[in-house]
């Protein structure tokens, strides 16, 4: 259960996520894929700023603070590169080149009306169940 703290702190951090995808285009699938076929290269600088900031924030609030805002300490998660990753990476980038529309710029893309994007949410909904169901019977098996 979250704390008002901890509520209000993702209440707004996924406020300035959605706004920073509205306003620099990438909730636009159209955007997206003029990128992807190297026409447009606004967002290569939207992801690159995201990415400098993040790195940025993560090294240095650590630093400075003894332990985060809304939580009891900064936890890091051990990263794995191996098969599941890559294929999930080679399935990811299909679908994202296919469609143009990746799930956080999907649901973000909603609030500026752009309903289509339902259909690639309902499909990012069922490769997502059928995932864990594969996955279930797997360690099932």
């Amino acid at each position: 259960m979250m704390t008002p703290s901890q509520f209000l702190a993702v209440l707004v951090s996924g406020t300035l996520f959605g706004l920073g995808l509205a306003v620099s285009t990438m909730v636009s699938p159209e955007v997206v894929l003029s990128f992807l076929r190297f026409q447009d290269f606004g967002l290569m600088l939207v992801m690159g700023g995201a990415v400098c900031v993040t790195v940025l924030v993560y090294q240095l609030v650590p630093r400075l603070l003894r332990r985060p805002l809304a939580g009891d300490h900064f936890a890091h998660r051990p990263s794995v590169l191996d098969r599941d990753t890559l294929v999930g990476a080679a399935i990811f980038g299909m679908g994202w080149g296919l469609c143009g529309v990746c799930p956080g710029p999907a649901i973000a893309g909603l609030g500026t009306g752009n309903w289509a994007l339902l259909v690639a949410l309902g499909g990012i909904l069922v490769g997502a169940y059928l995932q864990g169901w594969w996955a279930d019977r797997r360690r099932a098996g």
